[in-house]
């Protein structure tokens, strides 16, 4: 971006082209998308891209979030200001951003201590100094957080983890996007009384969650 008011023309046609347009009605959720500075979330020789129909590297294999991707997992959890959220593979820290526009506590997870001090950085810079950003195992949650009332996953499973079930509180969601290596569905699952209640919605292409409950070790 060439100077903060291209950003924030860039963020607004984002907003009104990539996500209204293609149905995102959350009003909470477009929002906050045009809140959050993402270009402040990509490696600084990608920033004229911040803003593009798409996935963007951030190193070690990692990728920023299409934003379609990013809101549609937010409408789908269908946060309220007061909830307590975890986020699954930090990666950037943008999502976690956006989830902090949403609610009351963000949880962050992130399997690379490098990827996770930078996002942690980018996150200070950009306002969110309150998200706790966490190193470990995402497929097995923080349970020393839990319960949540939403979890939203950034990586590929080939099941829901059962960990991250766990830590769901009542009538808690959580989306994650379920499949194979080679492509997924984004998946809605509400723990309710009677079990998890499950939901799809769009097809994505993550990168695979690595940990115990996911894909196992690289």
């Amino acid at each position: 971006m060439s100077s903060a008011l291209d950003a924030v023309d860039a963020r607004s046609r984002m907003v009104e082209r990539q996500l209204r347009g293609r149905g995102i009605r959350d009003e909470r959720v477009l929002e906050a998308m045009r809140r959050v500075p993402r270009e402040l979330f990509v490696p600084e020789d990608l920033r004229t891209h911040a803003y593009d129909d798409g996935a963007l590297p951030i190193g070690l294999g990692q990728t920023i979030s299409q934003p379609f991707v990013v809101a549609t997992i937010c409408a789908l959890l269908g946060l309220r200001e007061h909830e307590r959220v975890l986020d699954v593979g930090t990666g950037s820290g943008y999502q976690a951003a956006v989830l902090a526009e949403l609610a009351g506590e963000v949880v962050t997870v992130e399997r690379f201590p490098a990827l996770a001090e930078a996002a942690r950085v980018r996150l200070v810079e950009a306002g969110y100094d309150r998200v706790d950003v966490r190193v470990g195992d995402g497929s097995l949650g923080v349970p020393e957080r839990a319960p949540f009332s939403a979890i939203a996953v950034a990586a590929a499973a080939p099941a829901v983890p059962p960990a991250l079930y766990a830590q769901l509180g009542e009538d808690g969601r959580l989306v994650v996007p379920r499949g194979s290596r080679r492509g997924q569905e984004l998946v809605l699952v509400t723990r309710g009384q009677d079990g998890p209640r499950e939901r799809s919605s769009i097809p994505v292409r993550f990168v695979p969650l690595v940990g115990d409950e996911g894909f196992g070790s690289d």
